[in-house]
């Protein structure tokens, strides 16, 4: 039996191989499209089966090749690009493709896991998986509403699981390939190796400079989340996937530089003293982001915990010291 992983050389995909690897298991399909070629990094140190282009895959599906042979569908493959203005291309690229998976996958009963965003919940301040709470800002966050919805219709006469994620700020190893699109975490180390400062931005929605509050979640604890349902196949519906506790971007800020100057043996600083000695900057907010920024998140986890999972999260301190020593580990 096969494990097919969409978005397989994307950022949490590729986490996901290796986490199933980690486990001994290696007879992954690969799903991907690779004209952005450099993602096939992330697959380097990984075992997989084969790689399959996504065009190539959807076809296989509707043609019966896979009938019977796939065990489970991580359905991780979207463009995540919140400031993508073809409509068109987003609906069919993270709307209709995923119809098409959901659809095969219920049809053979095989377990489907798959991505949804906390982009669905727009500029709300209650972030619990219900309708009343969700009011997308842009057309990526909307491609992932409308597949929620289409799934809490299905869900009930189902007879596979069906369990969709909605990512809060993920961030973590494999995530260069993102370009812009990558965390605020990746960004802030790259600029302080080239500019030994980084950037945030002013306050904006009644928030102080770098106030700015969001659920900053680590790629491993998002992992972790999509391999306890992979092992619980009764366990069905729509989970929030964050920590459960909103922190700032200048708490983000703080632990990324003093990750950095430990690495070079120097002096954890306040973020009073990193203003003081000018490593951070704050930059106007961008009028290109009025009105489709989430200034606050934070994910009820209510029902993640009611179904059973009760592992903790890393906090910003500890997440992200952790990845930006993998980073400087690699010389990235």
């Amino acid at each position: 039996m096969y494990y097919v992983i969409t978005g397989a050389a994307g950022f949490i995909g590729s986490n996901i191989v290796k986490a199933l690897n980690d486990r001994g298991i290696g007879n992954i399909l690969a799903v991907d499209n690779l004209t952005r070629s450099e993602k096939f990094r992330n697959l380097t140190d990984c075992e997989i089966h084969d790689y399959i282009d996504k065009k190539e895959f959807f076809e296989a599906l509707r043609a019966g090749r896979f009938d019977g042979g796939v065990e489970a569908v991580f359905h991780e493959g979207a463009c995540s690009d919140t400031m993508e203005s073809d409509g068109r291309y987003m609906m069919e690229n993270n709307y209709r493709y995923s119809l098409g998976i959901l659809d095969w996958c219920v049809d053979k009963k095989v377990s489907l896991l798959y991505a949804s965003s906390a982009a669905t919940y727009g500029a709300g301040r209650v972030f619990r998986e219900e309708r009343a709470c969700e009011c997308p800002l842009n057309v990526y966050a909307y491609s992932k509403f409308l597949f929620d919805q289409v799934v809490r219709r299905r869900l009930p006469e189902a007879n596979s699981q069906i369990a969709g994620f909605r990512y809060f700020n993920v961030y973590g190893p494999r995530e260069a390939q993102k370009g812009r699109m990558a965390s605020v975490v990746f960004h802030h180390y790259n600029q302080l190796r080239a500019l030994g400062k980084v950037k945030l931005f002013e306050g904006c929605d009644g928030y102080a400079d770098g106030g700015q509050m969001r659920d900053f979640i680590h790629v491993d604890d998002a992992v972790k989340v999509n391999l306890f349902f992979f092992d619980h196949p009764d366990k069905s519906g729509i989970f929030n996937v964050g920590t459960g506790r909103a922190q700032s971007f200048n708490e983000l800020a703080v632990a990324n530089i003093n990750t950095v100057r430990a690495l070079a043996n120097e002096t954890k600083l306040s973020l009073e003293e990193i203003r003081k000695h000018q490593i951070v900057e704050y930059i106007p907010f961008p009028e290109t982001l009025k009105r489709k920024y989430q200034s606050f998140t934070q994910a009820d986890l209510t029902r993640l915990r009611e179904a059973g999972y009760d592992a903790p999260f890393y906090d910003v301190e500890t997440g992200v010291a952790r990845y930006v020593r993998w980073m400087s580990a690699r010389n990235l």
